[in-house]
């Protein structure tokens, strides 16, 4: 899986040199602006847990080595908990509460409850986010390449033939 942090805008930038003390941010979160005065340190996962209270994108490892965090920033896959929340000044932020169509449930999120997906579901918002990406991303293949591009999103519970099973259906809708 390739999730990579976003490249600096000149303005975050500007923010992580202020140093401690809390910043003026705006962020751009499932389409809607919004502002915080948080620390340059605060991850962007606790920026959208603790301060926007949308808590789809769960702290599992807080290492980066689950993808239960999973968000987009600017359309790619991003790992929230180790981002920080001022590199996302200027960029579009969405989380699994953001993928709703009109009210209604994403055809992934349809397909993970069709396909039984999940077991506890607390890895399932991180897990959707990488599915519909990687399905954006051409890489939905079969279940080789599902099994390489979702291999950094662990399920603890071990459902992963059910997530494959998820995607598949997911792809062939969407």
């Amino acid at each position: 899986m390739s999730v990579r942090g976003p490249a600096l805008t000149e303005r975050g930038a500007a923010l992580l040199e202020q140093g401690p003390g809390p910043v003026r941010v705006g962020l751009s979160v499932n389409g809607a602006r919004r502002t915080l005065d948080i620390e340059p340190r605060v991850s962007l996962l606790d920026a959208l847990r603790e301060h926007l209270h949308l808590t789809g994108a769960k702290k599992g490892c807080d290492q980066g080595t689950c993808g239960a965090c999973t968000v987009w920033v600017d359309g790619r896959r991003a790992l929230a908990c180790l981002t920080l929340a001022v590199t996302c000044e200027g960029r579009e932020i969405t989380t699994v509460e953001g993928l709703s169509e009109d009210g209604g449930l994403h055809e992934m999120q349809r397909a993970f409850i069709a396909e039984d997906a999940f077991q506890c579901g607390y890895c399932t918002p991180g897990q959707i986010m990488s599915a519909v990406a990687l399905v954006h991303e051409g890489h939905a293949g079969d279940d080789d390449e599902i099994k390489e591009w979702m291999s950094g999103n662990i399920c603890r519970c071990a459902a992963y033939p059910h997530i494959r099973a998820a995607i598949r259906t997911a792809r062939d809708r969407m």
